[in-house]
Parts: C-alpha cells; structure tokens; sequence
C-alpha cells in the first residue's frame, strides 16, 4: 500500500477522491502523451505498409530512424548552426524587447510614438521584408540572425510592457507617498511584478526564434556545408531524399520541445517561491 493510499484511508470520501484523482492526473499528465505518440507512429508505420508507400514518398519510423542516425553528423552540424541564429536572435530580442519596455514604462509618450511601429514590424510576413534585409545587409549570419530577431522580438517587447503597466496602483501610490524615485519604482517594484510576464513573452519567444531561424534560412535560400537545418530539407526535397528530410524535421521539432521545457523549467524555478502561477493550486 503507497503512502498516498494509507493517508487517503484517514481521509473523508471527498479527501478520498480528490487525493485520487491528483493521482491519476499525475500519471495521464505523461502516460496519455506517450501513449498517443506511439499509436500515431505505429499507425504512420502501417499505412506505409498496407499501401506499399515508396520511400522517397513516405518513409517508414524506422528508416527515419535509422537515416538519423547515419547522417547525425551531417544533421548536428546543421542543427548546431540554426541553434547558433536561434539563441543569438532571442539574446537581442530579450535586450531589446526589455531594454525597451523599461523606456515605454517611463514615458508614455514614448510608448505612444514607438509601439505602432512594433506592432508593424510583428504584423508584416517576414518573407515580405527579406528582400530588403537582403538589399541593404552583405553578411548571410547577419540577415538570418536579423529575421529571427524580427520574429522574436516582439513577444517580449509586448509581455514585458503588459507586465510593467500591470503594478497595482495601491503599490505605486504607497511608493510614491514614500518618497521613492521613478527608477527605484522600476527596480523595486515594476520589474519584479512584470517578471512572470516577461517569462511568458520568453517561452513564447524561444520558440518563435527557432522558427525564425528556419524560415529565415528558407527565403534566404542558405546552401553549402555550413549552412543550417532548413538548407537540408531543400536539398533533400531536391534529392527526393524523404528519409533525410523527415529526419531533419523530426530534429527541428524535438529542438523547439526542449527549448520550451528548458525555458519553462527556468521560469519555474524563477517563480515557484513567490508567484501564484508557479505555487501549488489548492483544489
């Protein structure tokens, strides 16, 4: 008998319950992902099978698998070049999402004159502004690196505003009546009240800067032996070469995971201590 059934026999039926039905949301909260991602593999398989599907079509799992594995030097070196853009572009997008958040928190004439034009450049197909970059930029790291930026800026940009317009006036008017500075108002009240916020825009923005980086290299047409992932999926798609080319898929995809539960394991371990969003919800 588990110590989550001894302490539920001295509990009320409705303790009883509630204990139990933590506990399976404990165990589905990772069994039922699993299980569905091993029905959805096995049923890609058989499909492959029952409709005798060539494999410059739609491979088979195990020969994507097994493609990973025999090419894993060719696709790291890839995958290490797009985490390069990647983590690159959201370092400036969280300086310059930040940094600029903290000047509209000061000045809302700022904020009124400068937001509409971040609004524009989030609102605009990045495809639409590469031929420009590409224009008025020489350097190839450099244009991708500047479209991930775009993509990922403005969620931080946002968050943070949101969060520092946020503060609770009662707050604000007490460190006024208390003589504190503007800039003591940011540092000792604003910014840690827009801290969740800003790790929201954060896990939103570590995706969108890996997506950035492919795309980028997409409509930048990158090639050659230092080029990305993005760069082998069109020469696998060129080649017919489908086993390559779900292989590079299914490691980009894997990559964003990772990068989201790392970012939401930092903003866990962040907040846990202080912030209701991260503190343990009574039921």
């Amino acid at each position: 008998m588990t110590a989550i059934e001894e302490h539920a026999l001295t509990l009320d039926p409705e303790e009883a319950r509630r204990v139990r039905q933590e506990r399976l949301e404990q165990i589905g909260r990772w069994v039922l992902p699993l299980a569905i991602m091993i029905l959805a593999i096995w049923l890609w398989d058989r499909i492959c099978v029952w409709n005798d599907i060539p494999k410059y079509i739609l491979p088979r799992p195990g020969v994507v698998l097994q493609t990973l594995f025999d090419d894993a030097g060719l696709l790291f070196s890839s995958l290490l070049v797009t985490l390069k853009i990647t983590f690159l572009s959201l370092l400036l997008a969280v300086i310059g999402g930040v940094g600029l958040a903290v000047l509209f928190a000061q000045s809302k004439w700022v904020e009124m004159s400068f937001f509409p034009f971040a609004i524009v450049l989030q609102v605009t197909p990045i495809v639409a502004i590469f031929p420009l970059i590409n224009i008025y930029v020489d350097n190839q790291t450099t244009k991708l690196l500047l479209c991930a930026w775009i993509v990922a800026f403005f969620p931080i940009l946002s968050n943070t505003t949101l969060g520092l317009n946020s503060v609770d006036r009662n707050l604000r008017d007490m460190f006024k009546l208390n003589g504190a500075t503007r800039w003591q108002q940011l540092r000792y009240l604003r910014l840690p009240a827009a801290m969740p916020y800003f790790l929201g825009g954060l896990k939103i923005a570590g995706g969108l800067s890996l997506i950035g980086a492919v795309v980028a290299e997409f409509v930048a047409g990158a090639t050659g032996q230092s080029s990305g992932l993005a760069s082998r999926i069109i020469e696998a798609g060129y080649r017919l070469n489908a086993p390559r080319l779900f292989a590079a898929l299914i490691l980009i995809s894997f990559t964003g995971i990772l990068i989201f539960l790392v970012l939401s394991l930092i903003s866990h371990l962040i907040l846990r201590r202080w912030h209701e969003s991260a503190l343990r919800q009574e039921r």
